[in-house]
């Protein structure tokens, strides 16, 4: 039986809700699934656009009040909670699923008038799984614009030169910061159409705390670990790699490493097809980094942080969300992997205070296989 969705969100932020309306819209609006047809209600700034997708009944807020609401003394939040329920009792919607999202107060006042709301986290999940044309071809954006940051960067870090006995990175007679490749990062997202919040240009003991987004200067001899995660413009959608570089001496251990991650990388992409099941992608990393006496998440002691090892995830789903469904780990789900999934694959190594290495390749699941998105080499020397 076909199952009413409710969603009020905004395509900003909700992966849920661009994944149905494909277009930037800031504002939180109705999305409403009802008997197969799928409504959008929305303010009349926003209608236009709406109406210019295909598949949707676009409603304006006039249809249900606004104008009576505006002089009826409420607040704003009153108005609109009014405004969500009178569009969902009209288009008939009595029970419905919502995302995990999907905004309290709002669920109260319609759950209230008898509504019965159910949020079903997994349903949405596997809803996005599987990507659409338009969406992988906004990855496929998005992995070039992040391939352009990581050149921009590798630029900067072949340039450097170290500047005293500090063993500070300067370039151009300026100190190398992570502040300045990320302008350089961000600059080269922006002229291939993607932005980012934010991302990593980590150095040597922050390198070793996983989402340390960096700061300072940069300096010779030590692990440089840049992850990027721009967001195509047109799309919403993400891309997601990582290399790790070292200016200068290239510690043996950190060779070791990197060589290590490189194995494994192979190995995931190798074991990476429809039918596959995540965690044993996962288990199969495992197998790399215990067999060189590497600490992994399952031989780590219950309750125990060790110090260093191969202690994260293997990778995740990538689409509209940088991190969603499928997680190639011990919390993934026994899915199996489908055509059309999207992933980031990321082994990675580190010691507490010293510093991390960690790859990480985009890749397509194919009918047959896999299909690696990322086009960029692992050198450690940039």
């Amino acid at each position: 039986m076909q199952r009413d969705i409710v969603i009020y969100a905004d395509t900003l932020r909700s992966p849920e809700l661009r994944h149905e309306v494909p277009l930037p819209i800031g504002d939180p609006f109705l999305y409403v699934e009802h008997g197969g047809v799928r409504h959008a209600v929305v303010n009349s700034l926003e209608g236009p656009r709406v109406q210019e997708l295909a598949g949707l009944e676009v409603h304006l807020l006039e249809e249900f009040g606004l104008d009576e609401l505006r002089r009826s003394g409420k607040n704003r939040y009153e108005v609109g909670d009014e405004l969500v329920a009178r569009a969902v009792r009209a288009l008939g919607v009595e029970r419905a699923i919502v995302p995990g999202s999907f905004p309290v107060s709002i669920a109260d006042h319609l759950r209230g008038l008898g509504i019965e709301l159910t949020p079903d986290r997994e349903w949405f999940d596997r809803l996005r799984r599987v990507k659409s044309g338009a969406e992988l071809a906004g990855i496929r954006r998005a992995q070039t614009a992040a391939e352009a940051g990581m050149a921009a960067a590798r630029e900067l870090l072949h340039e450097a030169k170290t500047a005293n006995r500090s063993g500070g990175l300067v370039v151009g007679g300026e100190p190398l910061t992570s502040e300045r490749v990320k302008a350089s990062v961000s600059l080269a997202f922006i002229e291939h159409g993607a932005t980012a919040e934010d991302f990593i240009v980590s150095h040597g003991p922050q390198s070793a705390i996983g989402h340390h987004l960096g700061s300072g200067q940069l300096h010779a001899d030590e692990t440089i670990v840049i992850d990027l995660w721009p967001r195509d413009n047109e799309s919403g959608c993400f891309a997601d790699m990582t290399r790790t570089f070292v200016v200068g001496r290239i510690d043996d251990e950190v060779a070791e490493w990197h060589r290590l991650c490189g194995i494994a990388l192979e190995r995931a992409l190798a074991d990476i097809r429809p039918g596959a099941v995540p965690r044993a992608v996962y288990d199969g990393s495992c197998e790399i980094f215990e067999a060189a006496g590497l600490v992994t998440l399952r031989t780590k002691a219950p309750g125990e942080v060790p110090a260093g090892g191969f202690l994260y995830a293997l990778g995740h789903g990538v689409g509209l969300d940088v991190h969603e469904e499928p997680v190639l780990g011990l919390l993934g789900r026994d899915d199996e992997l489908v055509a059309g999934d999207v992933l980031a694959v990321e082994p990675d190594v580190h010691r507490k205070g010293f510093g991390d290495v960690r790859l990480e390749d985009l890749v397509l699941v194919t009918e047959h296989g896999a299909e690696k998105l990322t086009d960029f080499p692992y050198d450690l020397v940039p």
